[in-house]
């Protein structure tokens, strides 16, 4: 079942979303401003965000940066063509007007979903509560991102492709070997140690297992 995350201050718009989400089988979840709605986003992790954007403190675009990894449907009653525009360069995935006809929103929210499933550029992959960018070499988790090198980012690749299984470090050195040649057996350690502290430190858990004599693991959160 997926898991919507609401984030709107206006509590009548809010119910109405929230019943209509629910009759379709989706879990929701509600926020009244942009701080709670990074708390949220930190506490589990929601498969897609309908953000509005006036929010009381944090507004909807002062948001959206920290939402990496997650789609964002953007909820306004503000029309302007550029402003739009804008948030979905930022990254908001779709941008729907108020006041709107709920089949619509619900069927924006469906399409967005759909094509979350939908195959991915291999540069980009998301496992549980963190996404990688291959292409900017960048690991998000919970509105926080960190750089990695071009090697902690090869490794985080297989490794989150594999979630959940050992990947022997012989296995994981050849499967790197065309991104980073120069990485050794030894150095391999190291590079593992940097990216699991890394990635401890955005999403607040050790994601990154050794199995002794054997290899790593990547758990999804």
């Amino acid at each position: 079942m997926d898991t919507i995350l609401i984030v709107d201050d206006d509590v009548a718009i809010s119910k109405l979303l929230e019943e209509t989400l629910t009759g379709e089988g989706f879990a929701v979840r509600k926020a009244y401003s942009g701080t709670e709605a990074l708390m949220a986003v930190a506490a589990e992790r929601p498969d897609l965000i309908l953000l509005d954007r006036m929010l009381p403190g944090l507004s909807g675009e002062e948001v959206l940066p920290s939402l990496k990894g997650i789609p964002v449907i953007v909820v306004s009653a503000r029309t302007d063509t550029m402003e739009k525009v804008d948030l979905l360069l930022g990254g908001a995935a779709d941008y729907i007007t108020k006041p709107f006809r709920i089949e619509e929103l619900v069927a924006r929210v469906r399409v967005v979903l759909r094509d979350r499933r939908a195959p991915q550029d291999e540069s980009r992959i998301n496992c549980g509560d963190i996404a990688i960018d291959c292409n900017l070499q960048t690991a998000y988790s919970g509105g926080k991102e960190v750089k990695l090198t071009r090697t902690e980012c090869a490794i985080a690749k297989i490794l989150m492709n594999n979630r959940d299984r050992v990947v022997a470090k012989l296995t994981l050195l050849e499967l790197i070997a065309q991104d980073t040649p120069d990485c050794t057996e030894d150095s391999l350690k190291v590079h593992v140690h940097n990216l699991r502290k890394k990635l401890k430190d955005i999403s607040g858990r050790d994601c990154i297992s050794a199995v002794w004599g054997i290899g790593f693991r990547f758990t999804a959160g």
